[in-house]
């Protein structure tokens, strides 16, 4: 089968288009012919920081057709359509044929194309966790998403609107346009307007892809406010890491968000998507052999939403 293979990984990474053997599954897995993938700022911070993966493919998000089930499979049949999250497995999705845990993936309803549902599963579950779980935000409080412009963040302003919040962002001015047309209400530029200066003011901040220090947020947080660390630079996850609890003192929180893919709220985000009450964000399809030039484009956080790597 055709894959993208990492050759080396590091600052100065290499990927390639090769072929390699189809996936041996085990008892308890089972054997999917991809259809769609996609990246996730994930992969390119594995492949940038040397975390590589046991079969030197990356991709968690798949959508596609069973081919194979183990005998200890009992909720999928050979025909079924799935898609779901591929990191208990190995990751391995951005190949023609990808193995995945019987736990990690549902059943896709003819009402979601495949492209769509690849979207849905690591970016959306991060979203809906951070939002709902770690940020526990409830109706008409006030959430500031920084990082709103990629998968998780176009996830998570509309869950938010979902929950009935008022949403102010932070993003560059190529996705300004983009965060009116998904209902934001205070849409911020970073490169022209100083968001700092908006001080004790947020219930819930979303630190997605931010890079200011974990006191700047937590001065715009509320009193009894939480801030929610899901990306940004690796510095400042392992501050959130190491201090996030030191710099909780008091009734401000702050939160590392720690998140693992499940049936129910794959479910829940696939009923979403079907009811129109939240869209996936999708900047572009490729074809396999074309996805290495994306992982640059993930780098530079080029992106709006996901990027999204078609089988034929």
């Amino acid at each position: 089968m055709k894959a993208i293979v990492c050759i080396k990984q590091g600052k100065i990474w290499k990927l390639d288009y090769k072929d390699v053997p189809k996936p041996i599954i085990k008892d308890d897995e089972v054997l999917i012919h991809v259809k769609a993938s996609s990246i996730n700022a994930a992969d390119y911070r594995s492949l940038s920081y040397g975390m590589i993966p046991k079969r030197k493919i990356f991709g968690a998000d798949v959508s596609g057709i069973i081919e194979e089930v183990g005998p200890k499979c009992s909720q999928f049949k050979i025909g079924d359509t799935v898609f779901g999250d591929l990191s208990d497995s190995g990751f391995g999705g951005l190949a023609e044929y990808a193995v995945a845990k019987e736990k990690s993936i549902i059943i896709k309803s003819d009402d979601i194309s495949f492209s769509v549902a690849a979207s849905i599963p690591m970016a959306g579950i991060t979203a809906l966790h951070g939002i709902r779980d770690a940020g526990k935000l409830k109706p008409h409080q006030k959430v500031l998403i920084y990082g709103s412009g990629g998968g998780v963040g176009t996830f998570a302003v509309q869950l938010a609107r979902y929950y009935q919040a008022h949403i102010t962002t932070v993003s560059g001015p190529h996705n300004i346009n983009l965060m009116s047309e998904l209902g934001v209400e205070d849409a911020i530029d970073y490169q022209n307007d100083d968001f700092k200066k908006k001080l004790g003011q947020y219930d819930v901040i979303l630190a997605v892809n931010g890079h200011e220090k974990l006191k700047t947020y937590k001065k715009m947080l509320d009193k009894h406010g939480r801030l929610v660390v899901i990306g940004g630079s690796i510095s400042q996850i392992i501050k959130a890491m190491l201090f996030g609890k030191f710099l909780s003192m008091g009734h401000k929180k702050i939160v590392l968000l720690k998140s693992k893919t499940n049936q129910k709220d794959l479910a829940f985000l696939a009923e979403l998507v079907k009811n129109k009450h939240i869209i996936s964000v999708i900047d572009k399809n490729v074809k396999l052999d074309e996805a290495i030039s994306s992982f640059d484009e993930i780098s530079k956080v080029h992106a709006k939403g996901k990027v999204i790597i078609e089988n034929s």
